[in-house]
């Protein structure tokens, strides 16, 4: 595959969510990780999904410095989420560089059981809460339901994963004090109404995101995503909020190492 490098030598940055662990990265980690520190991406977050996605984050996270594990079931994996699954999850979320719960959440884009979904949600945040971690939340067409189970559970740290919603949906969850991730949906050109929620959150509350193998940024849209291209994530976002790249890598990754590393 062709290899993209920085025209210049970015500050460093720190990818909030991205799977490593997915089938088209997992092959070559170590190419990925060494191609991040190109970009200067110095820390990341793999992301886990389902029984598989999180022992395989696990590994990821305790075998590379700076690579932090988040460990849950997304939505559409909830029908695997039994009593097994949760008693292996609680055990997996103690080990040491584990930084949050999740994927979690709704997604009513796909035909999953809604009530299967809302069972597995309430589940790790109660789990978020026992371990006194920060809640990871994947939201498709669920805003309602989500942000009212957030306010309902009293749900203290949350991070909303690559926010792709309205201005006043993006006011909601900041003023809840959750901290809205912005991927590769950013830099679409179509993605105007994201632009504009970002202008509208406090700067402390900002992370990024690639969700690589997904979500690929302009100008490597359509390509196989990955966490060096945070770069480009940032180079966008800096210019929607009038601010120099280099000085969003450098809060952005403050913020994320306060909402993942310092759980105060």
């Amino acid at each position: 595959m062709a290899i993209y490098h920085p025209n210049e030598q970015p500050a460093p940055s720190y990818d909030s969510h991205t799977h490593l662990n997915d089938d088209e990265l997992y092959f070559d980690v170590p190419a990925y990780l060494a191609r991040a520190h190109e970009f200067q991406v110095v820390e990341m977050n793999v992301v886990g999904y389902n029984a598989v996605g999180n022992q395989r984050a696990l590994a990821i996270a305790e075998e590379n410095d700076g690579v932090y594990a988040i460990l849950g079931y997304q939505p559409e994996d909830t029908p695997d989420f039994d009593e097994a699954a949760l008693a292996t999850l609680t055990e997996q979320l103690d080990q040491d560089k584990v930084v949050a719960v999740g994927e979690t959440g709704l997604d009513y884009h796909f035909d999953t059981d809604k009530d299967v979904q809302m069972k597995a949600f309430l589940a790790q945040i109660g789990l978020a809460k026992e371990k006194d971690l920060p809640v990871v939340i994947h939201n498709r067409e669920a805003f309602d339901d989500v942000y009212r189970v957030l306010k309902e559970q009293q749900v203290k740290k949350a991070i909303i994963h690559s926010f792709s919603g309205t201005k006043e949906q993006a006011k909601a969850f900041a003023d809840l004090g959750y901290y809205l991730s912005f991927s590769g949906v950013v830099t679409f050109k179509k993605a105007e109404e994201v632009r504009e929620a970002a202008k509208v959150i406090p700067l402390d509350q900002i992370l990024v995101e690639t969700d690589a193998p997904y979500l690929a940024p302009s100008p490597n849209r359509g390509k196989r995503n990955e966490p060096g291209w945070t770069k480009f994530v940032i180079d966008d976002l800096a210019k929607t909020l009038s601010m120099s790249a280099d000085d969003l890598a450098t809060r952005t990754k403050q913020n994320a190492e306060r909402a993942f590393l310092n759980h105060d």
